[in-house]
């Protein structure tokens, strides 16, 4: 769908992921290993390579099932990445990853852990994006002032729907009753497509109705920095929005569950809710638990620098949040 952008669309376009080397990530688990344990913990910088496919690579020279692999979080393929994968290796060695050879897989560190890294578990990751082709202008100044004082909209982006959208369309074949689906990792992505692409047609919808900077009543508000939530009540509006605009509270948008129906929520938000009747019974049988999620994510040490080759973007975003939802507040890829 098309989705509304916070500043309207930009005026001049870019090349993203020229070369693997224009978007790097760095992912910050956010805590210390324990060195020890039944996991070997095994830190790698990739490029051009899928999560999956290294992480099926590192389990198969361990010799143990793919089962047994896991990592905090998918990451980019066409781009230079850092990130861990978990080994379950529970009363064996730790092998010798010196003698590990992939194309683009150079294995960075090594070391024991007392549990499973999950996806989900950790803070977040550093970027660092090359925009080629890209001109100094007043007109990409102000999208860059703006998006370091009040963020970017903070939209599910193309990775999360799969090639051409494929895993929100095969999520709507399962909702309509046409498919089945037993695998677990296609379930979790078909799911995720769903509640992801709610969430964006909501807040796409808050910026077209120009409330995205404005409490409204039954919105469910985060306090900035937690995972709690509260909703907010009509003679409250005042003293939130001010801590609205003191950074206190974010305003939020459902990851829907079983019960999104019979919550209170916003008008707009119930009215695209009620729309996806078949998502919602989808997430009923499946048992899924609402959740939310900030509409506008913030970029902490956001930094930016022109070059001869275009503009250099130094950033850290938060676990689940978008580089490319940054950028496409900043111009249109090609």
């Amino acid at each position: 769908m098309n989705l509304a952008y916070l500043n309207g669309e930009p005026q001049q376009t870019g090349r993203l992921k020229a070369e693997s080397a224009d978007f790097i990530v760095k992912e910050e688990l956010g805590y210390e290993l324990a060195n020890e344990g039944e996991f070997v913990a095994v830190k790698v910088r990739k490029t051009n390579a899928n999560t999956l496919f290294v992480g099926e690579k590192l389990a198969k020279f361990a010799g143990i099932s793919a089962k047994n692999m896991s990592y905090a979080g998918l990451k980019d393929r066409n781009a230079v990445t850092e990130q861990w994968f978990c080994l379950h290796l529970a009363g064996k060695e730790t092998p010798d990853f010196s003698q590990f050879a992939e194309e683009g897989v150079e294995i960075l560190e090594v070391t024991r852990h007392n549990r499973k890294i999950r996806v989900g578990a950790l803070v977040g990751n550093h970027f660092e994006l090359l925009l080629r082709d890209v001109k100094q202008t007043d007109e990409l100044e102000q999208r860059l002032a703006q998006i370091q004082a009040v963020g970017f909209p903070n939209y599910f982006t193309e990775q999360r729907f799969g090639r051409d959208g494929n895993n929100l369309t095969q999520a709507q074949r399962w909702a309509n009753g046409e498919i089945k689906v037993k695998d677990r990792k296609k379930r979790s992505f078909y799911l995720s497509a769903a509640r992801s692409d709610i969430f964006n047609q909501v807040v796409s919808a808050r910026i077209q109705e120009n409330l995205i900077s404005q409490v409204v009543s039954n919105d469910l508000l985060q306090l900035s920095g937690s995972n709690s939530f509260f909703q907010a009540t009509e003679n409250e509006l005042a003293e939130l929005q001010q801590r609205l605009i003191d950074n206190d509270v974010l305003l939020t948008a459902p990851l829907i569950g079983e019960d999104s129906l019979e919550k209170l929520a916003p008008q707009s938000e119930q009215h695209i809710i009620e729309q996806n009747q078949s998502f919602i019974n989808l997430m009923k049988d499946v048992r899924m638990k609402a959740a939310r999620r900030a509409m506008l994510c913030k970029p902490q040490n956001f930094q930016w620098q022109f070059m001869d080759e275009g503009l250099k973007l130094h950033f850290f975003l938060d676990s689940g949040s978008y580089a490319t939802g940054l950028v496409r507040e900043l111009v249109l890829t090609n």
